[in-house]
């Protein structure tokens, strides 16, 4: 597991983040929120420009740092003109 901080609304947060690589195509995809429904969406203005942001989650297959390749709920967020950003799994399916 990789520690490190994300500056978010002037705040400093530690974030886990697990390293993984998406395989294939991502399913099931759905809007969760838009617009100011995103909660970070100051973060995501300043690290990447202004945008309607979203936020979105979907299923797909991954491969782990350690090298297992499972079903995953992946959650990222994504704007028009900037494709998608901050990828992370919520949960592992099998």
């Amino acid at each position: 597991m990789l520690i490190y901080n994300v500056l978010y609304g002037g705040l400093i947060q530690a974030v886990t983040m697990t390293k993984f690589e998406i395989l294939g195509e991502i399913r099931d995809i759905e809007t969760i929120a838009a617009g100011r429904g995103v909660y970070i969406r100051r973060y995501l203005e300043r690290a990447y420009g202004k945008g309607r942001w979203r936020k979105m989650k979907g299923i797909a297959k991954v491969r782990l740092a350690d090298g297992t390749i499972c079903e995953a709920e992946i959650h990222w967020f994504e704007a028009h003109g900037m494709g998608r950003k901050d990828f992370k799994i919520k949960r592992v399916i099998r």
